[in-house]
């Protein structure tokens, strides 16, 4: 991640789940220092791209953001570390694939970012967010939206079928820590499931799913075209 920590007890809470602590009687959680960072990581992205896209209205601005401080960017970056293999779970977790879960890794490298700002300020945390945001954010500038899977999702299935895609949330927890779960049903198939820290969150988390489903179907669609095509009953005919 290209930092040392000067002390190391803040990385170690960083990593710490919440039913890790709940198993082995540990006061403190990285629950808080996720929500330290998300304001960190937040913070950052958005004076870095206000000043490095004096092009970019507002509401472009608004979308590269949203692109990557998600749920699914951070998961990403946060594999590309490794960090699912350093998060301390509980063994309900660890059995049911807490370790590449998306909401896990993003919450943890939150946290993780929290901490850094902690322990070493303002100037070495956005320093940080950047050396691991960076990609993410050139991407997301270059096509503002393209991440906007709810979006994608609709005016694709309006050109193919006659319902809109159709959204189902439901959220748990206590208000300060609550999780949506949603489910989006596309021609009366539930194709898409995603979770977040908000019902937006977990939509856009649905749709993103959705998306990949619909694009590996039109991928084998595209794919039994070309074979029929080419087959010695199509040539002779």
């Amino acid at each position: 991640m290209g930092y040392c920590f000067n002390d190391p007890e803040l990385l170690q809470q960083a990593l710490r789940h919440r039913s890790w602590c709940a198993e082995n009687n540990a006061v403190a959680s990285n629950e808080r220092l996720e929500f330290l960072g998300d304001s960190v990581l937040g913070l950052a992205v958005t004076d870095f791209i206000y000043r490095s896209y004096p092009g970019l209205s507002e509401g472009k601005l608004a979308k590269v953001r949203a692109s990557v401080v998600s749920s699914v960017s951070l998961a990403d970056v946060a594999r590309g570390l490794g960090l699912g293999d350093a998060v301390f779970l509980g063994k309900g977790e660890e059995t049911s694939g807490g370790r590449d879960k998306s909401s896990i890794l993003a919450d943890g490298l939150e946290a993780v970012l929290g901490a850094v700002y902690i322990d070493g300020g303002w100037v070495e945390a956005q320093r940080v967010v950047m050396d691991l945001m960076d990609g993410p954010v050139r991407d997301a500038a270059h096509q503002p939206g393209t991440q906007d899977f709810k979006t994608r999702l609709q005016e694709h299935v309006a050109r193919r079928y006659d319902a809109l895609p159709a959204y189902e949330v439901n959220g748990d927890g206590p208000d300060h820590e609550k999780r949506f779960y949603a489910t989006v049903t596309v021609d009366s198939r539930a194709i898409g499931h995603g979770e977040g820290r908000s019902k937006k969150e977990a939509e856009q988390a649905a749709a993103g799913a959705a998306w990949d489903v619909l694009a590996s179907e039109r991928s084998e669609d595209a794919d039994t075209v070309r074979a029929q095509a080419n087959s010695p009953a199509e040539a002779s005919t």
